[in-house]
């Protein structure tokens, strides 16, 4: 396990943060970026698990959030280190099996729908913003693991379709009124 006894070291402070390797990087570096966004799409989940209710979906965001440490662990961590903390397909299929079950319940979309519904689905939309955003930073980063850029693509998928689970399987969705029939 991890041991911090002091929290600030003031590495930092020129502008710069460490990687797994001990290598420094700027933080304006799009690593940075893409590990950033990840850690708030994890905020965000813990956001939303507040007003989420027990059960599979609460279940299962707790494991993504485990994930997502994962994966700022493997965004910090050189390609080129070899037996380093990795996102692993298994992620992602318990991802895919998760979208299949909750989908199985839910009628197919008959209209687009808007973020909003329960308290727990509005939160869980929030975050799947979040994750396109890390989705987009983490493909704007040269040397990704393909696997770690799968992960975050298909956990947008699954938060969609946790929302829309939340909100009594689809019931309870808010559907987009087009602008000329409004």
């Amino acid at each position: 396990m991890v041991k911090l006894n002091r929290i600030y070291t003031r590495t930092g402070d020129d502008g710069t943060t460490g990687l797994v390797d001990g290598s420094r990087i700027a933080k304006s570096d799009p690593l940075i970026a893409a590990i950033g966004d990840v850690d708030e799409a994890n905020s965000a989940i813990g956001v939303a698990l507040v007003a989420v209710p027990a059960g599979a979906v609460r279940d299962e965001l707790g494991r993504i959030q485990n994930d997502l440490f994962d994966l700022g662990a493997d965004l910090a961590t050189p390609l080129s280190i070899e037996g380093a903390l990795r996102i692993v397909p298994g992620q992602t299929a318990r991802l895919e099996t998760a979208i299949d079950v909750l989908t199985h319940a839910i009628p197919p979309l008959t209209s687009f729908i808007l973020p909003g519904g329960s308290p727990g689905a509005a939160g869980v939309h929030l975050a799947r913003a979040i994750v396109r955003r890390a989705e987009r930073s983490v493909a704007a980063v040269p040397a990704v693991s393909p696997v770690a850029a799968t992960y975050i693509n298909r956990l947008s998928d699954y938060l969609f379709v946790a929302a829309r689970a939340l909100n009594q399987n689809g019931a309870d969705d808010v559907l987009w009124v087009p602008g000329g029939t409004r």
